[in-house]
């Protein structure tokens, strides 16, 4: 597009538009007049890969360390439901370390069969972690609002992950990729607790940061998730593809 249609392009926008210099505008033009982003969207694609894979090895640690060396305020679950929390510990992190690669659309379309087989490795640890979770968060020492903060979370994570597995199973593909979003939101939590953590510990110290921590790390996850599932976004989740 010559520079000459473009500037024509933008009068024409700017006259459909009730341009108040907002973001929506200003994105909604850019993307009709398709202006790459290319730096933006790979720094973001490379956090999100980073941080997923990073965290998931890292929570991996318990493996060589052990509980009481790596994470010794779990220590108590170890002694009283270690089934629970093995299986929280353990298998929450696959669905981290595999999410990316289930929201790479290269691998979606070359290989189709490996996006099914890892869907199905990632919706059945969330199944059995948010089970583990649940169990886990009831009968925490960490109070009641911990406990009802991460219950609901185990609660959340399991439903929308199988509702979105199930919509894949009956080939509701558009309904499965928005509930994905969802599902992803949740499974985020676990970089976004670590993130949070250290800065609510050192600020209200432990035990009240991880109480404000046990809604921070998914609460507001699931809301930008379902402002990004706005109808006007629909532009920017195609470029985001």
């Amino acid at each position: 597009m010559c520079l000459e249609r473009q500037i024509d392009t933008v009068k024409i926008l700017l006259d459909s538009v009730k341009f108040s210099g907002d973001f929506d505008a200003v994105n909604f033009i850019a993307y009709k007049l398709e202006f790459p982003m290319p730096t933006l969207m790979k720094t973001r694609t490379a956090l999100f890969w980073f941080l997923c894979l990073s965290v998931a090895l890292v929570s991996w640690r318990f493996i060589p360390l052990g509980v009481a060396a790596s994470m010794d305020f779990m220590l108590y679950h170890m002694q009283d439901r270690p089934i629970a929390l093995f299986a929280h510990i353990g298998l929450a992190p696959v669905a981290l370390f595999v999410m990316p690669f289930q929201f790479s659309t290269r691998l979606r379309a070359k290989r189709p069969g490996l996006h099914r087989w890892m869907g199905r490795i990632y919706g059945i640890s969330i199944v059995l972690a948010a089970v583990a979770g649940l169990s886990l968060a009831m009968t925490t020492e960490a109070g009641s609002i911990a406990a009802v903060g991460f219950g609901l979370l185990a609660i959340v994570w399991l439903a929308t992950t199988v509702w979105a597995v199930w919509l894949a199973m009956t080939k509701r593909i558009a309904l499965h990729k928005r509930w994905m979003i969802r599902s992803g939101a949740l499974t985020f939590a676990a970089v976004t607790l670590r993130l949070y953590l250290p800065i609510l510990a050192m600020t209200f110290g432990f035990e009240t940061g991880y109480s404000i921590v046990a809604w921070l790390c998914w609460v507001p996850n699931l809301l930008i998730a379902e402002l990004w599932l706005l109808p006007r976004y629909a532009p920017l989740r195609t470029k985001a593809a």
